[in-house]
């Protein structure tokens, strides 16, 4: 059996810039979420994806000017509608945590969010490192 690679300074480095631009463009998704539900009376769900997609495209921005050095694709609206496309499974992670922590488990909407924030962090830094951003 293989000894496990060491996660290298490069990964390192994309998961410390990758977690800062996911900082910025998560108090873009939290704030917006708050705005649609408590001042405009949208329903978590449907407010929570259109939070989730504008707090995408904030990352995006962040991830291709200051964290990812590396492009697997020249076609920069190819690599962004691919982001995207990746980012609706952390979509489907944020919704389904969103659910069960808001409806089973009765946390409140930011409570719930939080939790659902790691869940979605690893899945959209996993798949989109692999994807789109990582030379092999």
């Amino acid at each position: 059996m293989k000894a496990p690679r060491p996660v290298s300074a490069l990964v390192l480095r994309e998961l410390s810039g990758y977690g800062g631009a996911s900082a910025v463009a998560l108090a873009v998704d939290v704030g917006l979420l708050e705005l649609l539900v408590q001042s405009c009376g949208w329903h978590y769900i449907p407010a929570s994806m259109v939070a989730f997609v504008s707090g995408g495209l904030v990352a995006y921005w962040l991830s291709v000017r200051f964290v990812f050095k590396q492009h697997r694709l020249s076609n920069r609206s190819l690599e962004l509608g691919l982001f995207l496309v990746l980012g609706v499974a952390g979509l489907a992670v944020n919704a389904l945590v969103l659910s069960l922590a808001v409806g089973v488990a009765g946390l409140s909407l930011l409570a719930a969010k939080a939790c659902a924030t790691g869940c979605t962090f690893a899945t959209n830094f996993a798949l989109r490192r692999n994807v789109l951003f990582a030379i092999r």
